[in-house]
């Protein structure tokens, strides 16, 4: 049974022959997320920007999770040149801390919209030296 649900799930992720994309989380489809709310953490840069583009090309309004106002701001400009219409904003949150992130979750479930994307894209790689967070957490 695990093996036919595997198989008819890879079947709608793919384009058929001749047809388009069927999955309800295409992303391709302009409009195809519209009225859903996608957080994307590490939004202003790499992968992070390439999913918000993606997410917002796809209707869906996107929140920038981004410790860098300045570069989350420089994110969405970049993105509305290509998107105008894009529903795109920036909220600091700072994953290296647990109260921080505590606070950015308070703050989205005080504003009531259900967030249907969630995207943990932030991170780092190779510090040069060993840090530990104000939570104990290396770095």
């Amino acid at each position: 049974m695990f093996k036919d649900h595997w198989s008819v799930n890879l079947r709608r992720r793919h384009p058929k022959p001749g047809g388009q994309d069927e999955h309800p989380l295409d992303t391709g489809r302009p409009g195809a997320l519209a009225g859903k709310l996608a957080v994307i953490t590490g939004a202003n840069s790499g992968l992070g920007l390439g999913l918000t583009r993606r997410f917002a090309r796809a209707g869906a309004e996107v929140i920038l999770a981004v410790r860098n106002e300045r570069k989350g701001a420089a994110a969405i400009a970049e993105v509305r040149a290509e998107l105008p219409d894009a529903v795109l904003s920036t909220r600091w949150v700072d994953l290296a801390s647990l109260a921080s992130v505590a606070a950015f979750g308070e703050q989205l479930g005080h504003e009531g919209r259900p967030v249907a994307f969630l995207l943990n894209n932030a991170g780092i790689m190779t510090p040069p030296d060993r840090e530990v967070t104000e939570d104990g957490f290396a770095v």
